[in-house]
């Protein structure tokens, strides 16, 4: 709690501490900010027109996201009956979230249980009355900002403001966000063409949550229309999906994504950032093997959002990385786990040209390793004399598809090594699988010996 005397502030101090603030927020100066309000925050307990200049500095995000949720949260304890304080709060919790990181566990911060309960209560008080739709646009904010713990709270007062303003657009297109978010993709089609449908101009956002949605949905004569109109290339592709020609980009996976989630099981689980071949604006095939189980993996087909996390810079290029919003096609292809070795970068992974129908060697890792050569040659002999060596080692995965015999893929990789021979693969799992039993047993033990060392 900030310490100091209790000035009264004019209404033009005010204003100018709070323009301040902003400025120095936009200018990346955000401690300097943080001091900037201070006067605010001593008078704010007493001066509602002071606290509601620091709920709008917060919602331009002019704070630290940390500061910002303390902050709010003093504001909240200060005004626990303040209808417009309280509203626009709850609306301003989107700015102590990082919303881009659509898969994140709910918040912990106190701030927001105590928002959406103060409002609740207002709700309550207040149904029907005139204040009423002030008070449920912050109670459905915070219920959203909650992940899955919440829904059928920010459910209900979604809908409540589609029926209290039917004739306005952003009721219908809140709607859409929320069902987009949870999975609801046929809903969210309806609510986003309400929505553009009641507004006087195109909106890029309804135009791409909508797009979005019909993906979902399988709508293709719906996101078509809605890509075309954005003058995006594209027509029926793989799947019975739009797709169009699109560079790649990245995805961060994660193993429950908010809209297959329960509030039960409310947390994304193990994430991983993979690259996708893009088919369209939202959605892409998994181009990386997994190094974990995430229940998505190599070749299957995935829904992303259409606001990226972050970029990750390769050279001069920024390659965007977006949130993994839903798994549309799980296409069950068979991975196996390898160690090999190799004498130049890549020549494991370019066999991945040779094989057919999409099986892909996928390099997690190569690096120098020194071994002893005694034990390479033969683990069981005694090895008190070892004479060292250098291998170019390289641990993966392997997939393919599931329609591919393991034979049949252990013979076009066999095939491919022959034609370099100056490589080798040790796919144990492969091994057995294709019914090779002793092969498997060496296999093992080589690819022991290159893991572990």
């Amino acid at each position: 709690m900030s310490k100091g005397p209790s000035a009264v502030l004019s209404s033009d101090e005010i204003d100018a501490i709070a323009r301040d603030a902003v400025a120095e927020g936009q200018a990346d100066r955000k401690p300097a900010a943080w001091q900037t309000i201070q006067p605010l925050r001593n008078a704010q307990r007493h001066q509602p027109e002071a606290a509601m200049a620091l709920v709008w500095i917060v919602d331009q995000r002019s704070l630290a996201r940390d500061e910002a949720a303390d902050l709010l949260l003093e504001i909240a304890e200060a005004h626990d009956d303040d209808i417009g304080i309280l509203s626009t709060l709850g609306q301003c919790l989107e700015a102590v979230r990082d919303i881009d990181d659509l898969n994140a566990a709910p918040p912990e911060h106190p701030i927001f249980q105590m928002t959406l309960e103060r409002l609740e209560r207002l709700a309550r008080r207040h149904a029907g009355q005139p204040e009423q739709e002030k008070i449920l646009r912050g109670l459905a904010t915070s219920a959203r900002m909650m992940a899955r713990q919440k829904d059928a709270i920010a459910e209900a007062s979604l809908r409540r403001l589609v029926d209290i303003d039917p004739e306005k657009s952003p009721p219908h297109y809140n709607l859409g966000l929320f069902y987009k978010t949870r999975g609801r993709f046929a809903e969210g089609v309806a609510a986003n063409q309400a929505a553009a449908h009641l507004s006087q101009e195109v909106i890029d956002s309804y135009e791409w949550n909508l797009g979005i949605c019909a993906t979902g949905a399988g709508d293709t004569g719906i996101a078509l229309d809605v890509w075309k109109r954005m003058g995006q290339k594209i027509g029926h592709g793989r799947f019975g999906l739009p797709e169009g020609g699109y560079p790649a980009c990245k995805v961060r996976l994660a193993e429950r994504p908010l809209a297959e989630r329960t509030a039960d099981c409310d947390d994304p689980g193990e994430e991983e950032t993979v690259w996708i071949e893009r088919l369209s604006p939202c959605h892409g095939i998994i181009r990386s093997v997994l190094y974990g189980d995430l229940g998505v993996d190599y070749g299957d087909v995935i829904l992303m959002d259409g606001a990226p996390i972050t970029h990750h810079t390769y050279g001069e290029q920024q390659i965007p990385v977006f949130p993994h919003l839903a798994t549309l096609l799980r296409r069950n292809y068979q991975v196996f786990d390898f160690a090999g070795t190799q004498e130049t970068a890549r020549q494991l992974a370019d066999i991945s040209d040779e094989l057919a129908e999409d099986a892909v060697i996928y390099s997690h890792s190569e690096s120098f390793k020194i071994m002893c050569a005694n034990c390479w040659r033969n683990p069981d002999i005694d090895h008190a004399d070892h004479e060292q060596m250098e291998k170019h080692v390289v641990t993966g995965r392997i997939a393919a598809p599931p329609d591919i015999a393991p034979r049949r893929l252990l013979d076009l990789i066999d095939k491919a090594i022959e034609r370099r021979g100056t490589c080798q693969l040790y796919a144990p799992d492969l091994c057995a699988a294709a019914g090779q039993p002793a092969r498997e047993q060496i296999d093992r033990r080589r690819f022991a010996l290159l893991t572990n060392n």
